[in-house]
This record gives structure tokens, sequence and C-alpha cells, in this order.
């Protein structure tokens, strides 16, 4: 078969500002990096604690390749799974306060892995119509009765959930939103699932080590309990894999029903020692002190430069509107050293494009100031 549309199918991305390119840098995921010979300032990394490249992140990951190795070989259920990862899991749960964890070989894997083991034919999933992609993809793959509700709008939930007839109900959302930074409303969604006897899935990722008292992520920011709790290792846990934190019952289901569980190699073994190890520096030290300090630094400095910022975490987006301006925009702070992302349709809805900031604990203030002047030059050239 020709393969003669793809130069057509391409085209049309082109003509609609919604191409996509690889931006190749040659550094750590540290503030300042190296890109085409010239130094910027990193303002979009998720590895918001810094931990990535923190002394004893390295030194772990760098042991377990001395002992096990560069790669797990094997699925989980076959001969990938170590002691590592038993002590991993151990510690996710005992962090996040459940009674067992399941790691995935990512964030992805995890979501479309639970969602579609959980849910099927005659059940329902209430899911906020900005979930992450790998939300929606597990909704798809599910083949239950998918209900798209408004963004954090726990009216509609309990409306949904009065009328509804299905066998089970789950109802998931992002904790801290991924586009927008703000986050879910989770007492009420709880109060309103236990109701209606429904589950309650919250995605973690952007959470975890960074609310809460205890840095555990949105229950702990409200001092709730979701029915499951996912997250990312990959983010502020500073490496690679999800994880499905909750009741035994739960997990040992997920370990012998999630397909994306069952038949995905095993991280590898330095995948696995630096996010253990992540976990135990947030314990000890609570890196995350230091992120709130510059978020509140970072926000004050945009709203003094006329910018509406409605976020509530470390995710801050500087709202561009339509796809010209978006990549023009990142262009002219790609000019003044700034490593952003211009954020188009299909990730955010048409007209709603954005610059998308976000902040780590290791920007000192020399690097948000400097990124805060090359910002309002932005604003004023393009009237942001």
């Amino acid at each position: 078969m020709s393969m003669d549309w793809l130069s057509n199918e391409l085209a049309e991305i082109k003509s609609k500002g919604l191409y996509r390119e690889l931006r190749t840098i040659k550094t750590a995921q540290t503030p300042r990096i190296k890109k085409d010979g010239r130094e910027y300032i990193l303002l979009s990394s998720n590895n918001y604690l810094g931990l990535a490249t923190h002394p004893e992140v390295k030194r772990s990951s760098i042991e377990s390749i001395e002992k096990y190795g560069s790669g797990a070989g094997g699925s989980r259920l076959t001969t990938g799974n170590t002691d590592l990862y038993d002590s991993l899991e151990e510690k996710i749960a005992d962090f996040k306060g459940t009674e067992d964890a399941i790691v995935f070989s990512s964030g992805y894997m995890a979501n479309i892995g639970t969602i579609s083991a959980l849910m099927t034919n005659g059940d329902m999933i209430l899911s906020d119509e900005l979930n992450h992609a790998s939300i929606i993809d597990g909704c798809r793959l599910s083949r239950a009765d998918v209900k798209v509700f408004p963004h954090r709008d726990v009216t509609y939930i309990a409306k949904e959930l009065r009328a509804s007839k299905n066998n089970k109900k789950l109802i998931v959302t992002d904790g801290v939103f991924s586009m927008d930074g703000d986050i879910a409303p989770l007492p009420e969604i709880i109060e309103v699932a236990e109701k209606f006897d429904a589950i309650v899935m919250v995605d973690d990722a952007h959470a975890t080590g960074i609310l809460g008292e205890h840095c555990r992520g949105t229950g702990d920011y409200f001092n709730v309990e979701p029915d499951i709790n996912m997250g990312t290792l990959s983010k502020a846990l500073a490496s690679s894999g999800g994880y499905i934190a909750g009741n035994s019952e739960l997990i040992d289901y997920l370990r012998n029903i999630s397909r994306s569980f069952i038949f995905s190699t095993a991280l590898s073994p330095p995948d696995v020692a630096a996010a253990s190890t992540a976990i135990d520096i947030i314990r000890k030290e609570n890196p995350a002190r230091k992120l709130w300090e510059n978020i509140a630094i970072y926000k004050k400095g945009l709203i003094d430069a006329g910018f509406d910022i409605q976020s509530e975490t470390q995710i801050i987006p500087l709202i561009t509107g339509d796809t010209e301006t978006t990549l023009k925009a990142a262009l002219e702070l790609d000019k003044l050293g700034i490593f952003v992302q211009g954020i188009r349709p299909p990730t955010v809805p048409e007209g709603k494009g954005r610059i998308r900031t976000t902040l780590m604990a290791t920007h000192s203030r020399q690097d948000i100031s400097e990124a805060l002047i090359a910002i309002r030059k932005v604003k004023e050239k393009f009237n942001l």
C-alpha cells in the first residue's frame, strides 16, 4: 500500500501551525541548560524539585547498575522483578499512606492499564475535560460509558451519578492539571462519590512530592483519601515510570489483570533506585519548601507585569491565545535565552494557546529575575 498520504497529512499539520519538532539540549535538567551552543534558562522542566541531578540520586543509580546491570531483562512477572522493586513499592505505599503499591513502566501505562482493568461494558467513568491524554486513552480502552464533565464541576458529577444505572462508577481526575496548574476539588468529589457509591481515582503526577504537609500529593493537601492514588516517578521523583497506590486487593488485582503491567518490560534498575532515593530525600529534606518560595517570587513578578495568573502550583501558564501568537511568543523567548514550549491544539483547546512555564526548587533568584525580564519584553511585544 502506498504511503504517499503521509506527505499530505504532514503538509496540513504544518499549514495549521501544529507541526512539532524535537529540540535537543546537551545538559542535564538543570536551571540553566545548553542548546545549539547557547545558554538558556530552563523554564519548562517537570524536574520540579531538582532531584534528577541530586548527588544522592545519581549515586544510587550508579550503584544499582554495578549490582544489577543496566536493564531489567524482562517483565515484572517473568525475570524483571528484583528486590529493588519490592523496596520501592513498599516505600511508595508508606509514603502515600496506603496498604500497597504497584509500579508501571510509565505514568501513561499506569493510567491506561488501571482504568481499562477496572472498568468495562456496563460501567460508567466520569472524567474531567482537562484530564491528561493517558486518562482519556484509558477511558477509551475500557469500553465503559464515558461522561466528560466540565472542568472541576462537582454539580455535573452529582447529576450524572444520581441518574446512573451503571454497574460500577469511577470518577477520575488530575490532582494538579498539567496545563493550567490548578487543583481538583478533591474533598467535594469524594463527598459526592461516597453518596453515590463511586470510586475516586486521582492522577497525582504533578502533585506527588509537592502538595500537602507531607508532600504526598492532593489527598495530603486536602487531608482526604481517594480510593486510587496514581502518580509518576518521572517528575518530582526524578526518574521514570508510574505507580498506583491503594488497598492490597486493588494492587493484587492489577498485578493479575492490567495488560500494561503484565506485558511491559520492567523499569531498569537505575530508574527504580533513583525514585526510591528521591522519596527518601523528599521525606528527609522537604525540597518543596524552596520550590514554593520560588513560585511566590515568580508569580508576584508576573502579576506585577500585568498577567492574570490563576495557577495554584508550580505550573504557571502564560496565555497567548491563537496558534500564531503562541509560536511567535515562544520563538521570541527562545531568542532571549528562555527555554519554554508553546502549547497548541490538540494539547489545549483552540484559542487557548499558552507558554507553559514551570518552576524548579533549584532555580536561583537571578534565574527568576532574568526570566521575568524576558517575559515582560515578550508581553509588551505581543500584547499578551
